[in-house]
């Protein structure tokens, strides 16, 4: 279990939130994050990168010069793989990169993540979305320096749901991501310098990730 200050909107400590789930050993902690970080990135892979062989590229059906007498090396084909415009030696073809992992495996990993990260880069502020009546990206941000985040930190925003004032203040800042608290995902954990949660976000968490 881990207790985590919970902050207003000026910045101020207001009370303490816990965030209780159960992770993995500390033995096996670091292989299950990784394996779940990789099942992620690789599985994000499009596959498609493809080249043409000699027998695909277009020409060639005509052999350049006859075999003997030129003074040349001989050469059955302009499309040679050692020639400009010919096919190409082992090249990519479309594949299937996915990898697999176990649903209990992946939740475990990224609880693991949360209960970790929760320790020292997160910050839990109260009545998040009351502050922000209207899009302002300025008052956003003013409000991560009150929280004591630097202005070129990465920072995650995780609220219960999207808000859309929230998603309009937000959109422009560069090194911000903002999530839902159903929809997390290990890189966007691991990624961020800081990571900012709505205290309703936070009993969400606990609601979806709790087993």
């Amino acid at each position: 279990m881990v207790t985590c200050v919970v902050r207003d909107w000026q910045g101020q400590e207001v009370s303490e939130a816990t965030l209780d789930l159960r992770v993995a050993k500390e033995e096996n902690a670091a292989h299950i994050v990784h394996r779940a970080l990789r099942l992620q990135q690789v599985n994000g892979r499009q596959g498609t990168a493809s080249a043409k062989t000699r027998a695909e590229v277009r020409g060639g059906g005509r052999k350049p010069w006859r075999q003997k007498g030129t003074g040349r090396a001989r050469a059955g084909s302009i499309r040679s793989p050692l020639w400009r415009g010919g096919g190409v030696i082992f090249g990519p073809k479309p594949r299937d990169y996915d990898i697999k992992m176990n649903r209990k495996e992946r939740r475990l990993a990224l609880r693991t993540v949360l209960q970790s990260r929760a320790s020292e880069d997160m910050i839990v502020v109260s009545d998040f979305k009351e502050q922000l009546s209207r899009p302002k990206t300025k008052e956003l941000l003013a409000a991560f320096t009150r929280w004591g985040i630097e202005p070129d930190a990465k920072v995650l925003l995780i609220l219960d749901e999207r808000e859309e004032n929230v998603y309009l203040s937000a959109r422009n800042v560069a090194k911000l991501k903002l999530l839902s608290a159903a929809n997390l995902n290990i890189f966007d954990l691991l990624h961020a310098d800081k990571i900012v949660v709505s205290a309703e976000a936070l009993a969400k968490i606990q609601e979806v990730y709790s087993e």
